[in-house]
């Protein structure tokens, strides 16, 4: 039996290159594989929390909105909030040390984050620039109808 790996972010940020990063997070699943299944409701009550949204916001202005956290690298569009060690029923039942802890936690692209789960790294953009909006990766600078929007 292999030990499980505990990614950080403290090993990602010393990965220069987007390949690299992802190969490191690269979990090399299936679709279809085992997810929450009828307990998914415990993990969608997670993502809806409080707690949760504030590491999130945490995680956004640490990375600042790219993926990977690569400077350059800019999201467009939804910014996901990935966690490196797949959380568990257990986390979630249990307060797991991932679930809101952002050594743990990284800024991806939907793409990037389907290809981390599902192993195929095709459907990332190549580095193309992005047009940036002004205080889209500052959650504290939304207004109180945006916040309440989120």
């Amino acid at each position: 039996m292999n030990p499980v790996k505990i990614r950080s972010y403290t090993e990602l940020v010393q990965l220069c290159t987007y390949e690299e990063r992802f190969r490191y997070l690269s979990l090399e699943g299936v679709v279809g594989g085992d997810t929450f299944g009828f307990d998914r409701y415990l993990n969608q009550q997670f993502y809806r929390s409080a707690e949760w949204k504030r590491a999130r916001d945490i995680v956004i202005s640490r990375d600042r909105g790219c993926d990977l956290g690569i400077p350059g690298r800019e999201i467009q569009g939804k910014i996901l909030v990935h966690h490196m060690n797949p959380l568990t029923v257990a986390d979630i039942q249990c307060g797991g040390e991932f679930m809101l802890d952002p050594e743990y936690l990284v800024c991806v692209s939907h793409e990037t984050h389907n290809a981390i789960h599902y192993g195929d790294k095709s459907v990332c953009r190549a580095d193309i620039p992005v047009k940036r909006q002004p205080g889209d990766t500052a959650p504290w600078k939304r207004t109180t109808l945006e916040v309440k929007a989120v």
